[in-house]
């Protein structure tokens, strides 16, 4: 992947895509907006979901613990994954062991982390979407580009064109007199799905809180999709973050209301399914869940980054971001695209590649991400934080980049006032040359890129130095 800033860069030359994004998260942010001012206390809410989930990972691990009890007194089975890599080698296991060969999958940003698609598809087991978005990216062979609407990125037409390219290769194919109604393309992608829903064995999901006092997974979602890949296959396997854990069914009723407000702009969720473990009578026959760690205990230690693990995924801080609006999610490098992806992914994946190390620089500071947040995550915050570990870092490197070199040589120039005074002199000698006032056009080297953006100014023809001792005199 290319860093944030070539990848913005080409996105930027995307009319299509600016448009699109714009009218997305403009409807998505007066919808939100119209559902929290329903509630007269929306902040208290927001207070209470930042301090139950700051409680929740300060004993994050007594916590964990109970989960795994629970959930294994209740028939099911929990499996711990230090990274991507053992959480998708348990998943292809526990996969074959069933004898069969495709599985459903219900959205989860755990999955995409991994990269469990394309580990199922390399063990020759097919994997099909049944979001809706989710499953438009798949046709289209794409990526996700937002948290809650991975394909924000697409319009109908093009959605359209993708369903009747692409559909009959997956499964039932699109009808052949399909339009760009809406309600015809739901249709589609319905009839698409009905016949993997009646026939699939296995299923893997994502989890958005598991509460640990009843070791119950809660899945909410839009669509009906998640309900039935969560009770008709005989097998259920869920991959979650460490981080998913709740205390309690208490703690439950605050999210429940600040999710679905902050992420669709609705006042509840239209399905909210929860399981506890495996019943003879209804549902699948085993429960899997997988517990991914994936760089979550080495953010977890940091004291100020830690507050990324309180992000519940509802991508308000996405749809009110001045620069994700204008670039959409695919030049952020990751799967979590946005402010929240700017702080989160650095965290998870380490800042040792140029993409990470670029992402705490993808925005503008302005704040609108912290004030949308339904847990108070002070991204404005961790995002100079890990500017300052960037910076931290490149300083040990052996050879010092041109910011530094130039830093270096300021501090001798202003180290002595005799040395100050020569570099103001040729400051002066060098405007006379330039011969006019106002900005320098583009300035050459590894200058050019700081002038790229932004003007430098003539120096002055006359140091305050200079005109002090002639005024002064």
């Amino acid at each position: 992947m290319p860093t944030f800033p070539d990848a913005a860069e080409r996105a930027l030359a995307d009319s299509q895509l600016r448009r699109n994004l714009a009218h997305a998260t403009a409807t998505i942010r007066s919808r939100r907006a119209a559902a929290v001012a329903e509630l007269d206390d929306w902040e208290r809410l927001r207070e209470a979901g930042r301090a139950v989930k700051e409680r929740t990972l300060r004993r994050l691990d007594r916590y964990l613990v109970q989960l795994e009890e629970r959930v294994t007194a209740a028939g099911g089975q929990v499996h711990w994954a230090r990274d991507a890599e053992e959480a998708n080698r348990i998943v292809v296991d526990l996969v074959r062991a069933t004898g069969e060969r495709e599985v459903l999958k219900v959205k989860s940003m755990a999955t995409q982390e991994i990269g469990l698609n394309d580990a199922l598809a390399d063990a020759g087991i097919a994997a099909y979407e049944t979001d809706l978005a989710e499953l438009i990216v798949q046709l289209g062979q794409d990526r996700p580009s937002h948290i809650l609407v991975p394909a924000i990125h697409r319009n109908r037409a093009e959605i359209r064109e993708i369903f009747l390219r692409t559909m009959d290769a997956y499964g039932a194919p699109a009808p052949a007199g399909l339009d760009d109604d809406p309600r015809h393309l739901a249709e589609a992608a319905r009839r698409h799905l009905r016949e993997k829903f009646l026939r699939a064995k296995v299923a893997v999901s994502g989890v958005n809180f598991l509460v640990a006092e009843t070791g119950t997974a809660v899945v909410v979602e839009s669509e009906g999709n998640g309900r039935m890949c969560l009770t008709l296959p005989e097998t259920l396997i869920s991959v979650a973050g460490i981080e998913k854990v709740i205390p309690t069914w208490q703690d439950l009723e605050v999210f429940l209301q600040l999710l679905p407000r902050s992420s669709t702009g609705e006042r509840m969720n239209p399905y909210t399914s929860t399981w506890t473990g495996t019943t003879a009578a209804d549902g699948p026959r085993a429960f899997h869940l997988i517990l991914l760690d994936g760089g979550r205990t080495e953010a977890l230690a940091d004291p100020v980054g830690r507050q990324a693990l309180h992000c519940i995924r509802c991508s308000a801080c996405l749809n009110v971001c001045p620069v994700y609006e204008r670039v959409g999610g695919h030049a952020y490098g990751s799967v979590y695209p946005g402010p929240i992806g700017a702080v989160l992914s650095p965290q998870l994946r380490g800042t040792a590649s140029d993409v990470d190390r670029s992402l705490p620089y993808a925005s503008t500071l302005c704040g609108a991400c912290y004030e949308a947040c339904p847990v108070k995550i002070d991204i404005p915050e961790l995002l100079l934080h890990l500017r300052a570990r960037v910076v931290d870092q490149q300083r040990e490197r052996l050879v010092p980049r041109p910011e530094r070199l130039g830093m270096t040589a300021a501090r001798w120039v202003l180290s002595a006032p005799w040395r100050l005074a020569a570099a103001q002199r040729a400051g002066a000698v060098a405007a006379r040359l330039v011969g006019r006032r106002g900005p320098v056009g583009r300035l050459p080297g590894p200058l050019s890129r700081w002038t790229d953006a932004r003007d430098a100014p003539v120096p002055a023809t006359e140091s305050f130095r200079a005109w002090w001792k002639r005024t002064r005199s």
